[in-house]
């Protein structure tokens, strides 16, 4: 009986791809190992809808993987910005060069292989050995997990370490081995636009009459997780010390997300602050005694939603009088400079722009929009 079941979940999931698949994408249909990798790096933490635009303009910017490895560094980067999650980017130019280096540019064409790749994991490697050299290769992501536990009426949580293999699994015994990439791509555009998390299309979806969650009422109950997203809250405050045409910045040493990135002088805080005139005195003449200054200006409290974390935060603009000794060891910028880098609009408009905090508002990788 199982056994039909999977047969049949092949035949109808390839007569539905076949049929009514009418989901578009750029990169879709793509056989060119490079284009393929490209998109499924950006697509990392990344929504479809989002990395859409991202990916043409790297393809427009650098057709081929050699111009990749042959661009600067801050112009990749560059056309990075609003991403997040800047290793990625990072990991993107060393693989790049390393492939154009040690082997003339051209991808490696096994799953194994592709693994050796810096940022290349399971999912990655097996939508470039299927997309591109058709290798029977599952792909596992949300909307594979999704359908595999509707159909199949799995109750053993996909987040958890015995689950990622029992989809795995089931995974690649169901996938069509002579077209594998045809497969995955089906699989994973019936997840995102029949097999949808919230209300999705049973009334007519091709697979209503194999399907175990449809048949014993437990659709929203399908796929169970294990573990429950726990969210933090951060506040920040920047202050952006202008003196003599110049503007402070740091760049970030911690390890995270936005290592290596710059950003304004950040005050971190266990709680939110609301920054007067009055706070933004005490503060300063506590920190830098010696200080003479101007309060320019202050923004409104901003917030960005991320994955795992809300942050919220202000800025400050101050305009110094004079050098305090503190503030010297920090690294200064010239303004003009900044906002050619950037495209920033001019500094007194800076902190009237949307706070995206997913950049931690890092200076060289602007995200003010």
């Amino acid at each position: 009986m199982e056994k039909d079941v999977k047969k049949h979940f092949k035949l109808l999931l390839m007569n539905w791809h076949n049929h009514s698949n009418n989901r578009q994408m750029p990169w879709k249909g793509e056989k060119n190992p490079y284009k393929i990798w490209l998109s499924e790096i950006i697509l990392q933490q990344t929504r479809v809808e989002q990395g859409w635009s991202y990916y043409e303009k790297f393809i427009h910017h650098f057709p081929t993987i050699q111009d990749l490895a042959n661009a600067k560094d801050e112009n990749v980067f560059k056309l990075w910005e609003g991403l997040g999650y800047y290793n990625r980017c990072k990991n993107l130019l060393f693989t790049a060069r390393e492939i154009t280096k040690n082997n003339q540019g051209n991808f490696p064409n096994t799953y194994e292989s592709l693994l050796e790749l810096k940022g290349v994991g399971p999912y990655t490697a097996a939508a470039i050995a299927s997309f591109a050299f058709n290798l029977p290769h599952a792909v596992v992501d949300g909307n594979v997990f999704r359908v595999l536990a509707r159909v199949f009426g799995i109750t053993t949580p996909s987040d958890s370490t015995i689950g990622k293999q029992v989809f795995t699994n089931l995974a690649n015994e169901v996938i069509d081995t002579k077209n594998a990439g045809l497969f995955n791509q089906a699989i994973m555009d019936f997840g995102a636009t029949v097999c949808k998390p919230f209300i999705p299309l049973c009334s007519s979806c091709a697979l209503e009459k194999i399907c175990s969650a449809k048949s014993e009422g437990k659709v929203n109950q399908l796929p169970v997780k294990e573990k429950v997203l726990q969210k933090k809250n951060r506040f920040f405050s920047y202050f952006l010390f202008e003196y003599q045409g110049k503007i402070l910045v740091n760049k970030r040493d911690g390890k995270d997300i936005w290592q290596s990135l710059f950003e304004f002088y950040l005050l971190e805080s266990d709680e939110l602050i609301q920054w007067d005139k009055n706070t933004i005195s005490a503060w300063i003449q506590q920190q830098f005694a010696d200080l003479q200054f101007d309060i320019a200006h202050v923004s409104a409290t901003q917030s960005q939603q991320l994955t795992h974390q809300k942050i919220r935060g202000q800025f400050v603009k101050i305009n110094l009088k004079n050098m305090p000794f503190a503030l010297k060891k920090h690294q200064w910028i010239d303004v003009k400079k900044l906002n050619e880098l950037d495209k920033l609009r001019s500094i007194d408009s800076l902190s009237d722009n949307k706070f995206k905090a997913c950049s931690i508002v890092l200076i060289i990788n602007c995200f003010f929009k």
